[in-house]
Order: structure tokens, then C-alpha cells, then sequence
């Protein structure tokens, strides 16, 4: 259990990006007391978390409503989980997300001064790239539920910690150093590169292109 747990956990914690998102986090709350940025950060990872939630448990029929099959979803969710290790690898992710956050935050609520749904909750949060992990991990557990459960609970340890990082956002801003996070940004990269290729080719051995031996 805790074999398949840990795995699955760091992939989302990858993927969610705590840590790149306590800046951008500070600099759409601006003024903005502990009180508030506290209500803030709840709502958008409470919002979040249903987001992945639903696409976890009904990510596949979903699918199927648009007529895309799981071997297409696969290759085409590792091709995006590339594109995002490659960003992460050369540093360019966290600007991207930085730029399109403050963009669209000052472009679309001009007045609004909470951004927990958009842009905190949806795409910070739960990313395309979070949304076709959660599918491709539910689908590869299969009918079994224990496997499930696993996803789940490292769904909502993944969520849980983000919470605690944008709770604690003001304080880490100050002692987190840039080297450090560059760091920890390039390692997480070259996981989340790797992952996307063994997602890619599970999809491409379900098309029958090699055997899921070759692949594994």
C-alpha cells in the first residue's frame, strides 16, 4: 500500500506545484490580511480538490461523452506532462504560470479581489496536467478499489499539504530560498519527464504498437 502511495503522491505534489504557487498566491492577495488570504486559500483548495475529485472518479465517462478513448488520453496526457517537465526543467515554468495568473486575474476581475476559483482553484490547482493524472491513475488501478482508495488518499494528502503551504504563504515567502526551489524544481522535473514517458508508452502499447512488457 505504502509502495503505491508514495509514488503517487509525489507525482501530484509535482504536479500541483506547492511551492510555485505560494509567490504567485501573495501576489494575487495584495494588502490583504491573514484573516483574509486564510479564506482564500481554503476556498480555492477546497475547489480544487472537487475539481480532481470528480474527474477521478468520472474522468473516463467523461471521456467517453466526447469519444476519446484512454490509450489517446494516455499518449496525449504524457505529451502534456512532458511539455511541463521540459518548463520545470528550464525554469520557465513558474514565470508562465506566474504571468498568465496576474493576467488573467487583473484582465477578468478587474474589481474582484477574491481569486480563489480563477485563477488559484482553476488552473493553478487543478491544471490540465493535474486532470490527466488523476484519469490515467484511477484507469490504471482498474476495478480495484483498494487501489482507488490509494489514488484518493494521495489526492487529498497532495491537497491537504498545498493547503498548508498557502496557509504558512506569507512566512515561507520569506525563508524559502530562490536557489533552493530552482533546485527542487529541476529534480521534480526530471521525475515528472520520466513519468510522462511511461505513460506514453502504456498508451502506446495499448494501441498495439509493442507489448506492455517493452514498455514497462
Amino acid at each position: 500500500m505504502l509502495e503505491a502511495f508514495l509514488p503517487t503522491l509525489v507525482t501530484l505534489l509535482v504536479l500541483v506545484d506547492p511551492i510555485a504557487i505560494v509567490p504567485i498566491f501573495i501576489a494575487l492577495t495584495p494588502g490583504m490580511d491573514s484573516v483574509q488570504r486564510r479564506r482564500i486559500a481554503i476556498r480555492a483548495v477546497i475547489t480544487a480538490t472537487a475539481i480532481l475529485v470528480v474527474f477521478a472518479l468520472a474522468g473516463a465517462e467523461i471521456l467517453k461523452l466526447f469519444g476519446i478513448g484512454l490509450p489517446a488520453f494516455r499518449v496525449s496526457g504524457g505529451l502534456m506532462l512532458m511539455l511541463i517537465a521540459i518548463e520545470m526543467l528550464f525554469e520557465k515554468r513558474s514565470q508562465r504560470r506566474s504571468n498568465a495568473a496576474m493576467h488573467a486575474h487583473e484582465s477578468d476581475h478587474p474589481q474582484e479581489s477574491d481569486p480563489s476559483i480563477f485563477p488559484l482553484a482553476l488552473p493553478l490547482l487543478a491544471g490540465p496536467g493535474a486532470i490527466a493524472t488523476v484519469i490515467l491513475l484511477m484507469n490504471r488501478s482498474g476495478e480495484d478499489w483498494g487501489a482507488r482508495a490509494v489514488v484518493l488518499a494521495a489526492l487529498a494528502t497532495a491537497m491537504a499539504l498545498t493547503m498548508v503551504f498557502l496557509l504558512l504563504s506569507s512566512s515561507l515567502a520569506r525563508h524559502i530560498s530562490p536557489t533552493a526551489v530552482n533546485l527542487l524544481t529541476r529534480i521534480l522535473g526530471v521525475i515528472l519527464g520520466a513519468l510522462a514517458v511511461q505513460f506514453m508508452l502504456d498508451g502506446l502499447a495499448e494501441f498495439g504498437v509493442f507489448t506492455r512488457a517493452a514498455a514497462s
